[in-house]
């Protein structure tokens, strides 16, 4: 699932192609939303912002609009300077020479904005781990919280804690802050919590400006693999109600 980071990338790529801007030109191939008539509705509006929370972005357009996306597992925004084949996009909008497209993914939907403020969905989420100002203290008392037995890696994965980590970064975060991702939350203090913040911040901030690309896993998928900190030997388990992957260095994380 793409996590914050990589949805973060994909605003940065399209922020300068459709801020400020009215889209030349706006297609919905799927059949699924051609009774929505987006087009229609979006014709002559310019993209006021293009924002994120976490794994959600939106696009905000004048006249109180704004189309909100979740990439799930399967979606992925994409710019192009050429026109591709677009009949598996949900939508499409050109400006230009340019072109951004969403494809696949569970969620891509138009609100007004007053939804996107009252949407419980959205209102229920955690800090965003990119935000400019991190809010540590809601983060803290998010993950205070939760269930003392729940270990720490299963809670940074809940998006009400935090928004924004996905399997990838909770496994980062932890060997970054040498932090057992196995530990109960009632057994991690609020500064190892807010040292897996710390740790991971830096990394993800740069996957957002320059592209995941960048990430260079430590223990993400490397089972097996000596820990690049201590040489111990990468173990891997499933975790959570999810059954996620968890990744981690039994030597050097307590």
């Amino acid at each position: 699932m793409p996590e914050g980071d990589t949805i973060a990338y994909a605003a940065n790529r399209i922020r300068p192609v459709l801020e400020g801007r009215v889209p030349d030109e706006i297609r919905t191939p799927q059949p699924r939303h051609a009774r929505d008539r987006w087009p229609q509705r979006l014709a002559g509006r310019a993209v006021r912002s293009v924002g994120t929370h976490g794994k959600h972005l939106f696009l905000h357009f004048d006249g109180d609009l704004v189309l909100h996306s979740h990439l799930g597992m399967t979606g992925s925004w994409r710019v192009s300077l050429q026109e591709r084949r677009w009949a598996r996009a949900w939508i499409v909008l050109r400006a230009g020479r340019r072109w951004v497209a969403e494809h696949d993914g569970p969620l891509l939907e138009l609100l007004t904005e007053g939804r996107v403020r009252f949407d419980q969905r959205l209102s229920a989420l955690g800090p965003d781990v990119l935000a400019s100002q991190f809010d540590s203290e809601r983060f803290l008392a998010r993950m205070a919280g939760d269930d003392p037995a729940r270990p720490i890696g299963d809670a940074l994965l809940d998006q009400r804690n935090l928004a924004g980590v996905g399997n990838i970064w909770k496994a980062e975060g932890c060997w970054e802050a040498a932090l057992d991702p196995w530990r109960p939350l009632g057994r991690v203090t609020p500064a190892e919590a807010w040292s897996v913040i710390e740790s991971l911040r830096p990394r993800m901030l740069r996957s957002a400006r320059e592209g995941p690309r960048t990430i260079e896993p430590r223990v993400y998928r490397r089972t097996g693999q000596p820990c690049p900190r201590c040489g111990t030997r990468i173990r891997a388990a499933r975790q959570g109600d999810a059954n996620r992957s968890t990744y981690w260095c039994p030597g050097c994380q307590r």
